[in-house]
């Protein structure tokens, strides 16, 4: 056994996978049920506490910092490391198209300072803490987030409907190697910085990079369509999820991908799952017609 892990939020995204990449790679998992568990004493002997909590979007202001001083609290008793799956948010819109861990967290919007001030209530606290920061997801399963509820929900049809312009470069995360990096760098916590910011470089892509892989995929043409964000926000005053929504919408529009130079100098040996394997993955749930592979067609 290499160590013993508690998953908080280990039915969510990243949570599940990090679940099921610690123990494949031979670590003891503790799942944390909040129905039932006290954190304080689920963190007991163990090395590591993988905060994949994420309250819905209009929660965030009251939740995060609770449930952040929660996690301090267990870390600084048991002296275990706290591992977070860190975003970019942080940045903000005037930040430059490449971040890494040197980039300023200048976010002025309310989602970025809440992100901001949780990353400095660690930096504070003096828990060993791994912040590993990616951009959007693509998951093994429906997981509810952008890719699988917006973008390939009309795929069956040969659509795939983008929410930003599909000439803009923007930063992607396949889960399965994000959790698997994860367990990498909880095995070597000790020879990283007591805080330690590592941008998790994944994949950067265009909308028509994304249509094409599916093209690909799937072996039939695949039309990207733009997303249209008014309805978005006219449901702002009837809808606690719009304005949240529509406040982080400026990543759809800002060229940005993560830079690979500290990853790579930490895990040399870490191999990305080839982009195709993780698109047809992502979207396996989806029962495709068959037909002929077409060529891939773009509608701004």
């Amino acid at each position: 056994m290499v160590g013993t892990v508690l998953v908080l939020g280990a039915h969510g995204r990243f949570g599940r996978n990090a679940a099921e990449a610690f123990w494949n790679a031979g670590w003891a998992v503790r799942s944390f049920d909040r129905r039932t568990d006290v954190l304080a004493e689920a963190a007991q002997g163990v090395d590591v506490i993988v905060n994949a909590w994420n309250p819905p979007y209009p929660d965030w202001a009251r939740e995060v910092p609770r449930l952040t001083a929660q996690v301090i609290a267990a870390a600084q008793a048991t002296g275990a490391a706290v591992l977070i799956p860190g975003n970019v948010y942080v940045f903000g819109q005037e930040a430059p198209s490449i971040f890494d861990e040197t980039t300023p967290h200048a976010a002025r919007n309310p989602l970025g300072r809440i992100r901001i001030e949780m990353e400095q209530a660690y930096r504070d606290a003096g828990v060993r803490t791994i912040v590993l920061r990616a951009g959007d997801f693509l998951d093994t399963a429906p997981s509810g987030n952008w890719f699988d509820r917006i973008m390939i929900q009309k795929l069956a049809r040969g659509r795939f409907t983008y929410p930003g312009d599909p000439n803009v470069p923007h930063a992607w995360a396949y889960l399965p190697d994000m959790a698997a990096a994860a367990v990498t760098l909880s095995e070597d916590r000790a020879d990283l910085p007591l805080f330690a910011d590592i941008p998790f470089p994944g994949y950067t892509l265009t909308g028509q990079d994304l249509a094409r892989a599916l093209s690909r995929v799937t072996g039939q043409e695949v039309r990207l369509t733009r997303m249209p964000w008014w309805p978005m926000h006219l449901a702002r005053p009837f809808w606690n999820m719009a304005a949240p929504l529509t406040e982080m919408s400026y990543l759809w529009r800002k060229p940005h991908a993560l830079s690979p130079d500290r990853f790579d100098a930490l895990l040399p040996e870490f191999r990305a799952t080839p982009l195709d394997t993780a698109v047809a993955r992502a979207i396996a749930h989806v029962e495709m017609p068959t037909k002929g592979a077409q060529r891939t067609t773009v509608q701004a």
